[in-house]
């Protein structure tokens, strides 16, 4: 989120050195907007052997990501990614381990990864159209966002990546 204004006091931001970095700040209340990453679970969703891919309806359709959310107040990253495979797909996590931590600048977050082994019907919520389940060894992961761990994970199993060429997509 960008702020021109002081959300305390209303007055313009300017920038300046709070802390080690320049950032945006007010000079009448001492606000500070640090601007730091938001954190985002995001699911390895293995059912029956497969990888589940899901398309949100904003996407186009050909376009398939893992299931992803954002933490809520006083949650673990394991209980936020457990709740929003439930809430995303109906499916219930059975074993859930970290895969690992990634940057996202683009969006500025921070993308905290899991593998989550889940049993159940998939029934999609609203935000999603669509799903594909994969072999593992055909997946072709993205260069960016949630597409590094996916290749992580992978690599770990010991299968080959190809990382997708978006700009032939």
């Amino acid at each position: 989120m960008s702020f021109r204004f002081c959300p305390a006091c209303g007055n313009e931001l300017a920038e300046g050195t709070h802390g080690e970095r320049v950032r945006m700040g007010c000079s009448a209340c001492g606000w500070v907007h640090w601007d730091n990453p938001t954190p985002v679970v995001a699911a390895i969703v293995e059912l029956d052997g497969r990888v589940l891919l899901a398309r949100n309806a904003a996407w186009s359709a050909k376009m398939f990501a893992l299931v992803t959310g954002f933490l809520e107040r006083g949650e673990s990253p394991r209980a936020a990614v457990e709740r929003e495979v439930l809430e995303e797909t109906a499916l219930v996590a059975r074993r859930t381990e970290l895969v690992g931590v990634y940057d996202f600048p683009r969006r500025n977050q921070v993308i905290i990864a899991y593998h989550v082994v889940a049993e159940g019907e998939v029934r999609l919520s609203e935000e999603l159209v669509d799903y594909k389940l994969v072999e593992p060894a055909d997946l072709r992961p993205w260069p960016q966002g949630t597409g590094p761990a996916v290749a992580d994970w992978m690599r770990a199993r010991g299968l080959s990546v190809i990382i997708q060429d978006l700009d032939r997509s």
